[in-house]
């Protein structure tokens, strides 16, 4: 897709640095907010509806992921008048549309992780494969995708 942008024609390519679709890409790349727009396909969710759902989270990260969510247009807030007080969470129209394409890679990641980490601690070119039988990992440890925000 072509944009206007100071008066020059600039190509959305994100494999380009300065490409503006790095940070949407950032956002919905990491876990969490994979897993919490997820979570609120089905629905509103209060903060401590979510927290259950996503188990591992912690509030502080929980917090960060439903403000970037909200700040770029998937998630809506909803404070509700209450004694105490009630927030809910819920997909915009945006956020649904990234939903389904999210859904594909929760359900691939689920297909598909026996094979990943077989492949993770089958033995390498030259690696002594009783050195590669015998680590203690855990799934995917070493494929850089840790818990960036865990």
């Amino acid at each position: 897709m072509i944009r206007q942008h100071d008066t020059v024609d600039v190509e959305h390519d994100v494999y380009l640095a300065m490409c503006p679709c790095r940070p949407l890409l950032d956002l919905l790349a990491n876990k969490w907010s994979t897993l919490a727009i997820g979570a609120l396909e089905d629905g509103p969710r209060r903060f401590g509806e979510l927290q259950r759902k996503l188990e591992g989270i912690s509030p502080k990260v929980l917090t960060q992921t439903l403000r970037r969510l909200e700040a770029a247009g998937f998630v809506d807030r909803t404070i509700i008048p209450a004694v105490p007080l009630h927030v809910d969470y819920q997909l915009t129209d945006l956020g649904h549309s990234a939903a389904v394409p999210l859904a594909h890679v929760r359900s691939w990641a689920v297909q598909n992780i026996d094979a990943a980490t077989a492949a993770q601690r089958a033995p390498r070119a030259g690696e002594d494969p009783a050195s590669a039988a015998s680590g203690n990992l855990r799934p995917l440890d070493g494929l850089g995708l840790g818990d960036d925000l865990a």
